[in-house]
């Protein structure tokens, strides 16, 4: 599957279906540069090509098919953490403290 087709699996929805249905399962680690690129992705000043791959990145977490199954026990959610992690390095310039602390916001709701 290609970067364009991640980013057609992305949709609203289908984020925060997969966030709050395997929250704990994925836990905060994996969620945590999730929800940055969520928050990042939605505003108005990130760039398009920035966009572009925030989104590929959190299509690819979406799918539920992917190189490691998410159901195998402890690994199967590191291929998805890999592809998010390298999305936000790639454009961590465009990652602000807000989305940063919006999606901290979000994870202490979710786990505190």
């Amino acid at each position: 599957m290609s970067d364009t087709q991640y980013q057609q699996s992305y949709s609203e929805a289908g984020f925060w279906d997969k966030a709050k249905t395997y929250a704990v399962k994925a836990g905060d680690q994996v969620l945590a540069p999730a929800l940055t690129l969520y928050y990042a992705a939605r505003d108005p000043q990130t760039p398009t090509w920035a966009k572009s791959t925030m989104y590929g990145a959190l299509g690819y977490f979406i799918l539920p098919v992917d190189a490691i199954p998410d159901l195998a026990p402890a690994i199967g959610y590191t291929d998805d953490l890999g592809v998010l992690v390298a999305a936000c390095v790639t454009v961590a310039a465009h990652i602000t403290k807000e989305h940063q602390a919006l999606a901290q916001a979000k994870l202490a709701q979710w786990f505190n």
